[in-house]
């Protein structure tokens, strides 16, 4: 992958110094190249032991070029294409005249600028979905509102600075009950600025029965114990492949994530059917499961499955992929008429670039009947 990674900011850094040297042809190479490593290479200072103020400003830098390099690198290679093509048909010259690599390069800065400034235009808005979800067993007396969401990725994304109207959002629906399908955290604790602000915004959530978490595979790895005593002082309760019968209404299950990153300190995901051997009920059972990936495992005992994990791809072209490669990444799905109702959002906050193109942030309610 590194050597991949290496490859393709090789070609995009070629392609974009032929076209500046167009302009600038006294431009140092070596302070190019330099300059360029240094954005390229911002991803990866957080894996290293600095300050956590330099992790987080290298941060800033490298979930921004996470999204540029992504769409310099599709449309560089669409301009050589269409150049390569154009030489064969012989359109353009051979040799080819400065002024059109000049100008490609301009078409592909300018594409992707916009596109980057639509997708953080995008991204700062936080959307409200709906479903209305008809149990196949038994008609609950009286409604149930679920609020849920998922992927916040404290410390990484912007969902420390959109938490208020996050918060907000969830309280002007209010929800019986909030359940967060994981990804709370981003692999470390320690990158949230202020985390006694986030307890008291999370813990300003109003509902009926609380709010219910289940790990995703970002909440994990050295600062795991940590995570788990912010979210107790967060008031939310953490459900590790365990269930809580809610009001003698329906029954709640978190999920254990089954690939974290790092580790949980040693806890392991078990067979869903060990949860369901102590449950002696003929209540409706929800279950939080950060990838919906796992959806198989659920059979007509479950009413109720919430996930997150896929974003919705977050950006194009990789919406394309989730598409492809789940049976659901987006929204309701429902295998067969004996089957679980599944809900898969795409997330409230982002992850990777703070872009959001052909996707939105968005909180989900969900009204069961």
């Amino acid at each position: 992958m590194l050597s991949i990674y290496a490859g393709t900011n090789f070609y995009i850094a070629r392609s974009l110094y032929l076209g500046i040297i167009t302009v600038l042809p006294n431009l140092n190479v070596w302070l190019y190249a330099g300059l360029y490593a240094f954005i390229a290479l911002s991803l990866f200072v957080r894996f290293f032991p600095v300050s956590y103020s330099v992790k987080r400003f290298m941060n800033c830098i490298g979930v921004h070029w996470i999204g540029i390099f992504v769409y310099f690198l599709l449309f560089f290679i669409t301009a050589d294409l269409v150049i390569l093509l154009s030489k064969v048909a012989r359109i353009i010259p051979n040799p080819m005249p400065s002024d059109i690599r000049l100008w490609s390069t301009c078409i592909v800065v300018v594409i992707t600028a916009a596109l980057m400034l639509y997708g953080k235009y995008n991204a700062a808005k936080i959307r409200h979905v709906s479903y209305d979800i008809q149990l196949r067993k038994t008609a609950l007396p009286k409604e149930i509102r679920i609020v849920m969401i998922a992927d916040l990725h404290f410390g990484y994304s912007s969902a420390e600075k959109d938490l208020p109207k996050i918060v907000q959002g969830i309280n002007d629906l209010k929800p019986d009950i909030v359940c967060i399908a994981g990804d709370i955290f981003n692999d470390d604790i320690n990158l949230i600025r202020d985390q006694d602000k986030v307890i008291g915004l999370l813990k300003s959530i109003k509902t009926v029965y609380g709010v219910y978490a289940c790990l995703g595979n970002h909440d994990a790895g050295r600062t795991f114990p940590e995570m788990k005593s912010f979210l107790e002082r967060s008031d939310i309760t953490l459900l590790n492949d365990e269930y809580r019968i809610i009001d003698d209404r329906f029954i709640l299950i978190g999920r254990v994530e089954s690939s974290p990153i790092g580790g949980l300190d040693g806890l392991k995901r078990i067979n869903v059917a060990d949860i369901m051997v102590d449950i002696e009920s003929d209540l409706p059972v929800f279950v939080m499961d950060h990838s919906p990936a796992y959806i198989d495992e659920y059979d007509n005992r479950f009413d109720l499955i919430l996930s997150g994990h896929t974003h919705r791809g977050q950006f194009f072209p990789f919406n394309i992929v989730t598409k492809s490669i789940f049976a659901v990444d987006y929204g309701y799905y429902q295998k067969n008429s004996e089957g679980p109702h599944v809900i898969v959002t795409s997330g409230a906050s982002t992850w990777g670039t703070p872009i959001r193109i052909g996707t939105n942030n968005e909180i989900v309610s969900i009204i069961v009947r």
